[in-house]
C-alpha cells in the first residue's frame, strides 16, 4: 500500500488508555458499566450540538451527560465533584503499541496529526502528559471548525489545515463511526481493535484492520 502524506490519529481510546477514567466514573456511580453508557452518550450528544448547528466544547457536553447520568442513579454531584471525577481523561496512559508505532512512523517520513473531538488544552495536556506531543506535526481539535467527528466537515476542516487531499491522507482510529466519517470525506483508513472496538457493519470496510498500530509501517513496507 502506498503510504499517505498525512497520517491523522484519534486520541482517546486509539492512542490513550481510558481506564483510569472509566474507574473514577464507575467508581462514583457505583455501576461497572456506567463509563461506557456515558462515553456512549458524550459522542451522542456532540452529535446534537452538531445537528443542531450550535457548538458546546466536547468537555462541557462530558460534564453535562455525565450530571444527566447521575440523575438516572438518583445521585447528584457539585460542579467542582463532577470535574474531580472526570480529571483523569488528562493522566491517561498510552496504549504500549503506540509510542513505538509512532517513532518508526515518524522516522519514515509521514507527517502524523493528532485529530480529536476534544477541547484543545484537554487535548494538549493529554498528548503532553502520555509524553507523545513531540510525535505530532500538528494537534488539531474540531473546536477550530465547530462540527464534531464523524460530521464530514470535521475531517475536511483537518486536510484543509495540512493542505492535503483526502486521497493522501488517512485516519486512524478505533471507533467504527470514526471510520465511517473519515471514508465519508474520502480519506483511507485504518481501524485498530482495541478491547470492545469492531467496525462498523454498515460502513464500507476500513483499507487495514489493525491489532496493534504497529501494524501501520508495516503496511507501507
Amino acid at each position: 500500500m502506498k503510504r499517505p502524506e498525512v497520517i491523522f490519529f484519534d486520541v482517546n481510546e486509539t492512542l490513550l488508555d481510558l481506564s483510569l477514567l472509566k474507574k473514577s466514573i464507575n467508581t462514583a456511580l457505583q455501576n461497572e458499566y456506567a463509563a461506557d453508557i456515558w462515553f456512549a452518550e458524550l459522542l451522542q450528544y456532540s452529535l446534537v450540538e452538531t445537528v443542531k448547528a450550535t457548538y458546546k466544547d466536547f468537555s462541557e457536553i462530558a460534564a453535562a451527560v455525565f450530571k444527566m447520568n447521575a440523575k438516572k442513579y438518583d445521585l447528584s454531584f457539585t460542579e467542582s465533584e463532577i470535574r474531580k471525577i472526570l480529571s483523569p481523561v488528562s493522566a491517561l496512559k498510552p496504549y504500549e503499541d503506540v509510542v513505538p508505532a509512532l517513532r518508526k512512523l515518524k522516522s519514515e517520513g509521514p507527517k502524523l496529526v493528532a485529530f480529536s473531538n476534544g477541547k484543545p488544552k484537554v487535548l494538549q495536556d493529554q498528548l503532553e502528559f502520555a509524553e507523545i506531543d513531540h510525535f505530532f506535526a500538528r494537534i488539531l481539535s474540531v473546536e477550530a471548525c465547530k462540527k464534531y467527528k464523524p460530521h464530514p466537515d470535521a475531517y475536511k476542516y483537518a486536510l484543509k489545515e495540512l493542505n492535503c487531499s483526502a486521497s493522501d491522507a488517512m485516519m486512524v482510529a478505533a471507533h467504527g463511526w470514526d471510520i465511517a466519517g473519515a471514508q465519508q470525506a474520502g480519506m483511507r483508513t485504518a481501524f485498530v481493535k482495541r478491547p470492545g472496538k469492531v467496525p462498523y457493519p454498515l460502513a464500507s470496510p476500513p483499507d487495514l484492520k489493525l491489532k496493534k498500530i504497529t501494524g501501520l509501517a508495516e503496511a507501507f513496507s
